[in-house]
C-alpha cells in the first residue's frame, strides 16, 4: 500500500472545540440564485474554514437536485483547490456505484497532483439521486448490483489506487494516472501517496466494512440521526487496526446553523426544511426563501415532518449551537464534527461558519 499517513485522516481540536470541526458543503441553490453563485460561495466557505482552523472541506455527489449544485464533486474541488493553500479537500462522497473505479482513480489521483496530501477520497454506495436518474448515470437498471457489489468495487478502486494488481489479473497492466506507476517507471520522481479513503454510509453496512478494512468512516448523522450510535458502535466494535490506522477514527455530519439570534437561525433552518418536504414529495426545487418558508401553509403531516427533521439540526445564536455541538460529541464519542449549514443564501451560511469559529475560539479572527 502507499504511503497513508495517520495525521491526513485525524484531525486536530483548536480553540476550545471538543474534536475537530470540519466543513461538509452541499453547494446549494437558492431561489433568486445561481448555481454560479452558489459555487462562489463554495469557495469563499472553504477560505473561511481554512482561515478559521476548520480541518477538512468536503462536497458530496447529487444529481437530478435542482437545489444542490454538486454533481461532479472532483470538478468542484479541483476549482476549491485552486483557491485554498491548507486545508484538506474530499469528497463527502463520490457514489461508488455510479463510476467506474478506474475513473474516480484517474480523478482523484489528479486532483493529488494538483494539491499534494491535502485530498480525501470519501466514497458511499448509495446513488446520491433517486432510481431513474441513477439507471441513467449507470446505463442500467439493474440498480442493486451496483450496492450489493460495492465490496468488490471497493477493492477494485484501492487496486488502481495502489497500482498493485497482481501478475496475471486482466487489469495488471493499466494503470490509474496520475498515480503510483509514475513513481516506478524510468526516471520517474512522481509522489506514491495517495488519497486516504473514508468509507460513508447512514446505516450499519459501511459502517461495519469501515471497520473490517480499517478505515474511517464517516456518518450522515445530518439525515439519518436514530442510527447514528448503533452504527458508531457497530463501526468501533468491527474494527480491526491496518496500515492505515491503529484504531477507530470516526466522523458524523451535523446539520448546524448559527445566527445573531434565535429567531433569524430558525427562519434560516426552516428553509431547508422546506426543501427536504418538497424532495421527499417527489417535488425537488430551488432552496425557498425565509419568507416563503414562513408563509408555507404546511398540513398537519407536513408539520410533524418538519418538526422531526428541525429537531435533529443544531441552531440558534452561536452560544447555543456551540452548547448543541459540545453535547452531540460527547454523546456519539465522534472523534470530529462535519457541520453542514443548509440555508437560502450563502450570507446566512458563511456567517454561521464564522459564528461557531468565534464560540469555539478558532484561530484567525
Amino acid at each position: 500500500m502507499d504511503e497513508i499517513r495517520g495525521d491526513e485522516i485525524r484531525g486536530k481540536a483548536e480553540g476550545t472545540a471538543p474534536v475537530p470541526l470540519s466543513v461538509l458543503d452541499l453547494v446549494t441553490v437558492g431561489q433568486g440564485s445561481t448555481a454560479s453563485r452558489a459555487l462562489r460561495t463554495g469557495v469563499e466557505i472553504a477560505q473561511l474554514a481554512e482561515r478559521r482552523g476548520f480541518h477538512r472541506y468536503w462536497v458530496a455527489e447529487h444529481h437530478s437536485m435542482p437545489g444542490i449544485a454538486s454533481s461532479s464533486p472532483a470538478v468542484i474541488l479541483a476549482h476549491t483547490a485552486a483557491h485554498t493553500a491548507r486545508i484538506r479537500l474530499g469528497s463527502g462522497g463520490v457514489m461508488l456505484p455510479n463510476h467506474a473505479p478506474l475513473v474516480i482513480a484517474e480523478q482523484f489521483g489528479t486532483l493529488e497532483a494538483m494539491a499534494p496530501g491535502r485530498v480525501d477520497l470519501g466514497l458511499g454506495r448509495a446513488p446520491g439521486t433517486d432510481g431513474a436518474t441513477a439507471a441513467a448515470l449507470r446505463r442500467t437498471e439493474r440498480l442493486s448490483e451496483g450496492a450489493d457489489d460495492f465490496p468488490q468495487q471497493l477493492a477494485e478502486l484501492t487496486r488502481f489506487l495502489d497500482d498493485d494488481f497482481p501478475d496475471g489479473h486482466p487489469y495488471a497492466r493499466i494503470h490509474a494516472v496520475p498515480g503510483p506507476v509514475q513513481a516506478t517507471s524510468e526516471g520517474g520522481v512522481q509522489s506514491p501517496a495517495r488519497p486516504p479513503l473514508w468509507l460513508l454510509g447512514s446505516s450499519g453496512f459501511s459502517a461495519r466494512l469501515a471497520g473490517m478494512l480499517g478505515l474511517p468512516f464517516a456518518f450522515a448523522h445530518h439525515f439519518s440521526a436514530q442510527n447514528t450510535i448503533p452504527a458508531l458502535e457497530l463501526y468501533r466494535e468491527s474494527f480491526r487496526p491496518s496500515a492505515v490506522l491503529d484504531e477507530p477514527y470516526a466522523l458524523i455530519g451535523v446539520a448546524a446553523l448559527a445566527a445573531d439570534d434565535e429567531r433569524e437561525a430558525r427562519r434560516q433552518v426552516l428553509t431547508g426544511a422546506l426543501s427536504m418536504l418538497r424532495l421527499r414529495s417527489g417535488r425537488p426545487g430551488l432552496v425557498p426563501t425565509p419568507e416563503e418558508a414562513e408563509a408555507y401553509a404546511f398540513t398537519p403531516m407536513e408539520r410533524e415532518f418538519v418538526d422531526s427533521w428541525l429537531v435533529n439540526i443544531v441552531h440558534g445564536t452561536a452560544d447555543e449551537v456551540r452548547t448543541g455541538l459540545d453535547d452531540l460529541a460527547k454523546r456519539t464519542g465522534a472523534d470530529e464534527l462535519m457541520i453542514t449549514a443548509n440555508a437560502h443564501g450563502g450570507e446566512a451560511r458563511l456567517r454561521s461558519y464564522g459564528l461557531i469559529a468565534d464560540a469555539y475560539g478558532l484561530p484567525g479572527a
